[in-house]
């Protein structure tokens, strides 16, 4: 154990752009061990870019084939056997459900791997949370996570985001945008308290920066409704205040909102606008529809209701954007029609955070060879409910 106390204290003092470097001094001091990487999972989700100063020396692995794809698809530790008797060990890089990366230690032998991983596993996460803090201070994570390069209107999406995933005793969350790298309006928020979740679905008009723009003062909005403590219909009706205030009709935004009871599964909801929710339970997929009403900052003072819904343990939910229920198939079936709910049922078995990436990836074989012409969002939610 006093190893692992000088470990975390190794990465709890270190400079914010030298996390990695740190890390390798001390597992190497202390565990013995030749080689210490850590990658980042891009903004796609497609690969694990290695953290080091541009240009990379390191080739970035993939999600889906590589023993540190394993690593990171399962959230379990990896043992890689190598060809000279020394072990590989792919750790999760994880905070409170929010997937960042892996870490890969290599050691000398499966004895020793075996003996230190509870420690090793424990490093990885004390090293996720302090990337979470040294993203304050240093942009060498972030420049870490992009393959290619984002546009500027992704780059302000992706900077407003909670994160990709978060797992608490009650449910489990998954979301992801695409294109990842050329994303301009669509969006997802949450935030949770001891008793509550937040979750907002938004979907803003227009395209690149405009839209971008838009979305932002939205979702600034709401959370600023939020953050004042007062109920979710008034949260809309402020952010609509906001945006009619700047826009004057000429643009607007709409926005599925849920404020859950973690207690009861009890929700109140406000749905204005385009994004929409499916439902499975008991092997069954409906869609389920609330009373429409306007979009955020379509007229001025617009009033909202909140409607009744509530969810039970093993429900999963779905939240999709109009650029996935509405993309033509080559034929012109749309994918809402049927296609949607097939991809939720075949993908039943994954874990919340991997059903996003799965549901789009469905997609781009309904979308067939023609490139996409809108933004397409995916929320998963899982509901465990509180024992």
């Amino acid at each position: 154990m006093n190893r692992f106390v000088t470990a975390e204290r190794a990465l709890r003092t270190a400079a914010p752009h030298e996390l990695p470097d740190a890390a390798r001094r001390v597992l190497r001091e202390e565990y013995a061990a030749s080689s210490v990487e850590l990658f980042m999972a891009d903004y796609g989700l497609t690969v694990l870019q290695p953290v080091s100063v541009l240009p990379h020396t390191l080739e970035p692995l993939s999600v889906h084939n590589s023993p540190a794809g394993r690593a990171f698809g399962a959230q379990q530790p990896y043992l890689e056997a190598l060809p000279d008797g020394q072990v590989r060990v792919h750790l999760p890089v994880t905070v409170r459900g929010d997937r960042m990366g892996v870490l890969s230690v290599t050691v000398p032998d499966e004895e020793h791997a075996r003996e230190c991983l509870t420690e090793l596993t424990e490093i990885a996460d004390v090293l996720a949370h302090e990337v979470v803090v040294a993203e304050r201070d240093t942009d060498l994570y972030l420049q870490a996570r992009r393959k290619d390069r984002l546009t500027l209107a992704a780059e302000m999406q992706w900077h407003l985001l909670p994160g990709r995933s978060c797992k608490r005793p009650e449910y489990e969350l998954g979301a992801q945008l695409e294109p990842a790298y050329a994303i301009f309006g669509d969006n997802f928020d949450w935030s949770a308290t001891a008793d509550r979740l937040t979750l907002y679905v938004s979907n803003g008009m227009g395209e690149g920066i405009e839209a971008s723009l838009l979305t932002n003062l939205a979702v600034n909005a709401l959370r600023n409704a939020r953050r004042a403590g007062i109920s979710l219909a008034d949260q809309a009706a402020l952010a609509d205040q906001a945006i009619y205030a700047h826009y004057r009709g000429r643009c607007y935004l709409s926005v599925l909102m849920f404020d859950f009871d973690l207690a009861t599964g009890h929700a109140r909801v406000v749905d204005a606008g385009s994004p929409q929710l499916l439902r499975l339970r008991d092997g069954t997929v409906e869609r389920v529809a609330f009373e429409a009403q306007l979009p955020l900052g379509m007229f001025e003072e617009t009033d909202y209701l909140a409607q009744d819904f509530r969810v039970e343990p093993g429900d999963r939910l779905v939240f999709v954007s109009d650029g996935v229920y509405e993309v033509p198939s080559p034929g012109g079936e749309t994918y809402g029609d049927t296609a949607l709910a097939r991809a939720i049922l075949s993908t039943r078995l994954l874990p919340a955070a991997e059903v996003p990436r799965a549901v789009l990836r469905e997609l781009t074989g309904h979308r067939g060879r023609t490139a996409p012409n809108d933004d397409a969002l995916v929320v998963c939610l899982d509901w465990h409910g509180r024992p």
